[in-house]
């Protein structure tokens, strides 16, 4: 294939339509049921239309991997439509419900999304750290028969005042960065505006910085004949000179209007003047708009001159609404053609009235183009989602001291699985950004080593210097150390959690970050779930427990975000067995990807599987012996279990999750001596049984009567009357939904506020969790306790 074979034109104008009339379609044919606009960006797609076609349809292989910008949506579904991967309703339905998405979506969409790309400069970033992902694999043995593809992301050039993709430059020199490409939209127009007048100059500059080979494409094929002409030199020189303003007001007005501008600057000069009279208005309106990213010859020869894997930026200067009546109009990012206009383009564009739908209307040689089709690289071998075996998981145990905490246990089972050698942990990848030490990776670290591509001694090693880290970087290293970025952590886990669908080879990506600095990669966070990236987040240390670190450290809102974010299961366990129950339960759950029916056991979509969200902590607990019973190893998995179990007359029910477990434990202790019969209900994860509880009651409102879920068998013989009292080291939210299960009158605990310095037991008494207060909030709450409350204050053991 040639880069100027005639079908790349034809497909250009075919995208062109599709794109477009999906768009008018449904803002202003398909029925309304609200007055709200349906909107999609017509002048955005309009100005990627032109990279799309010469990207999928000459440079792309199937091994590549592509992000589209997100306002180029349509145009990507247009491609998928055009190539029979989409179906005509799909089309019809765009930003309806069952139809194709407003951007790319791996989850929500039907056809080839490798990357969503709905969060702007996301879906830019992670193509460079699946970039990382790929020679990750490529470097270990199981993993040497992947072909090498090229990630790929398609950028708005407003979307590169977003700072992630600075981040994500940075940490990509670091990791040796090759095989991606970033193809940016120099369209020049914002939501809001123009792009300020040499603003690439600078961001070309830090592209260079860090290693990237940076390729302007500025001039398409109709403009670079002009130049060779007489006279073109100074055409070309009032086009470098136009401030950006000014081309897109020209574009917009038309042909007549860029001839008295043009001869009004540059007319009375002989061979200019001929240039420009040589052609006809509507010739000088198309010679004007063919910038290098309007003209697909362009763009594929572009594409094919790089033979090397260098990281590569392509500044594809570009008309936003390029081929279109509202092409450079500063008002078009969220315009739409109006009726008169779009009739009026229709018949510009040759497609017949009732055709508007067809695949080839308007195309001479529908045949020819559809054996050009057949034999596009990229297509050649059908649907690119890729799957992987499902591992076995080994038994996790961790033999426990008197103390310990679950941050520490989490770094024994990790060590004991280094050691044991299993298929899971070949496959198993640690990440963290500069806090690998402290969150207690060093002895898997010491193990498996770093990766690089390349082999880096640690110095400290060849000079015989003592240290408990061994800073080995090598190919078959299975930690990816990070720089202090949370944004670029979750875009990595992201990356790395989609392994299994992108390259066929399952990755078990686990990243360990300050609980606290979860919220400083929320959004990335949030985009890896929605792509169904599977991988476990452990925060840690964490809430006021991390007492003399002071508030910037303590974690309060984490508990909610857990409990909130979709595809994420959230565990906040205490004790080091529950851990391990969970870790077990959690490496097979990262697995799944089956369809159907709620366990109806739980009302839990466990079929389905997710990423797991573990909060842990640096306080050393007693542990409560070994428990091997299957109520206690299903609890902690569902979400919850009775440490104590409630009689039939309990008076008092303490729910906690976490750290927080020795008050809770001794608040029931200490309640015993005024309150009949007390339990103590271990939380788990208020995730799950929040979840199973929305869902049996949303079971049992479609008919299924007998919908019960974990936390209401758990709840179900508690009395009516009892008093429940939750606590936890986080927002008291996370657990004050319990009363709502069985009706009990509930008083929540927790930390509201931001905490300070100290030790944990001032810190526990400064925010009333700790076991007096806890005594204190249940006696106060009937009359006859009062006095007795007033008798014990002093005397309540510290």
């Amino acid at each position: 294939m040639t880069p100027d074979a005639p079908p790349l034109k034809t497909l250009e104008q075919r995208l062109l339509w599709l794109s477009h009339w999906m768009i008018h379609h449904a803002n202003h044919l398909r029925p309304k049921v609200d007055g709200i606009k349906i909107g999609g960006h017509q002048a955005s797609s309009a100005s990627m239309v032109s990279i799309l076609t010469a990207l999928y349809f000459h440079a792309l292989r199937p091994e590549d991997r592509v992000a589209v910008k997100p306002h180029a949506a349509p145009v990507f579904h247009a491609i998928q439509y055009l190539m029979g991967n989409l179906s005509r309703a799909a089309m019809e339905n765009f930003r309806g419900l069952g139809g194709v998405q407003s951007y790319p979506s791996r989850t929500k969409d039907s056809d080839d999304v490798d990357f969503s790309t709905g969060s702007v400069g996301l879906g830019v970033a992670i193509t460079s750290f699946a970039a990382l992902v790929q020679d990750y694999i490529s470097a270990k043995a199981w993993g040497r028969d992947l072909p090498l593809g090229r990630m790929v992301a398609l950028v708005g050039d407003a979307e590169l005042d977003e700072g992630n993709i600075y981040e994500a430059l940075q940490e990509g020199w670091k990791n040796d960065l090759r095989n991606c490409w970033w193809i940016i939209d120099y369209n020049r127009q914002s939501l809001d505006g123009i792009v300020r007048e040499g603003l690439f100059a600078r961001v070309e500059k830090i592209f260079d910085a860090f290693g990237w080979d940076v390729v302007r494409i500025k001039y398409g094929a109709l403009q670079r004949a002009a130049f060779a002409e007489p006279g073109g030199a100074a055409l070309r020189d009032w086009i470098d000179a136009c401030p950006n303003q000014d081309y897109a007001a020209l574009t917009f007005m038309g042909g007549a209007v860029w001839r008295r501008r043009l001869l009004d600057d540059l007319g009375d000069q002989g061979e200019v003047t001929a240039l420009i009279e040589a052609r006809s208005d509507a010739e000088l309106a198309a010679l004007m708009e063919n910038l290098g990213g309007n003209c697909v010859q362009t763009m594929a020869e572009a594409f094919d001159a790089i033979t090397h894997d260098r990281p590569t930026c392509f500044l594809a200067y570009t008309i936003k609404g390029w081929g279109t009546p509202i092409a450079g109009h500063k008002d078009n990012h969220g315009g739409l053609m109006t009726q008169t206009q779009f009739a009026a383009w229709q018949k510009h564009m040759g497609v017949p009235q009732g055709a508007e739908w067809e695949p080839f209307a308007a195309v001479p040689d529908p045949d020819g183009l559809r054996a050009f089709l057949a034999q596009v690289p990229f297509f050649a071998k059908g649907p690119r989602r890729f799957t992987d075996a499902r591992l076995p998981v080994p038994p996790i145990a961790v033999e426990t001291e008197r103390e310990i905490s679950t941050q520490a246990a989490f770094g024994k089972i990790l060590d004991d699985l280094a050691r044991g050698g299993s298929p899971l942990a070949e496959r198993i990848v640690t990440t963290s950004p500069d806090v690998t030490g402290t969150t207690s990776l060093g002895p898997w670290v010491n193990r498996r080593k770093l990766f690089a591509r390349k082999a880096r001694a640690d110095t400290f090693i060849e000079h015989r210097i003592p240290s408990t880290a061994k800073w080995d970087f090598a190919p078959e290293g299975q930690h990816i150390e990070l720089g202090i970025a949370e944004m670029n952590l979750f875009l990595l886990l992201g990356a790395a959690g989609l392994s299994h669908s992108l390259f066929g080879k399952r990755l078990f990506p686990i990243g360990t970050v300050y609980d606290p600095f979860v919220h400083r990669g929320l959004d990335a966070l949030n985009y890896a779930c929605y792509q169904d990236a599977r991988f476990m987040i452990v925060g840690t240390p964490s809430g006021v427990t991390l007492a003399p670190e002071g508030g910037a450290h303590q974690s309060i809102g984490t508990p909610l975000t857990g409990l909130s974010q979709d595809g994420l299961a959230a565990f906040e366990p205490a004790f080091a067995d529950e851990l391990a129950v969970i870790l077990e339960w959690a490496f097979d759950y990262m697995q799944r990807s089956g369809e159907g029916d709620p366990d109806e056991r739980t009302w839990l979509r466990d079929e389905t599987g997710g990423s797991v969200y573990l909060r842990l902590t640096t306080n050393p607990l007693e542990q409560p012996g070994k428990r091997q019973d299957d109520a206690f190893r299903q609890g902690a998995i569902d979400g919850a279990y009775w440490l104590r179990k409630p009689g039939p007359n309990c008076d008092v029910v303490i729910a906690y999750q976490g750290c927080i477990a020795p008050e809770a434990i001794a608040a029931a202790g200490l309640l015993g001596e005024h309150r009949r019969d007390v339990g103590v209900l271990a939380v788990t994860s208020a995730d799950r049984l929040n979840a199973g509880w929305t869902a049996a009651q949303r079971a049992r409102v479609r008919g299924t009567v007998g919908a019960s879920s974990h936390i209401e068998t758990l709840l179900q013989d508690v009395p009516r009357d009892c008093l429940m009292l939750t606590v936890i080291d986080g927002h008291p939210a996370t657990l004050a939904w319990l009363g709502a299960v069985g009706g009990h009158r509930t008083v929540s605990r927790g930390v509201e506020h931001f905490g300070q310095t100290g030790t944990i037991g001032d810190l526990y008494r400064h925010f009333g969790i700790d076991r007096q207060s806890l005594v204190q909030a249940v006696l106060a709450l009937s009359p006859g306790d009062r006095s007795a409350l007033a008798r014990r204050r002093t005397a309540l053991p510290a």
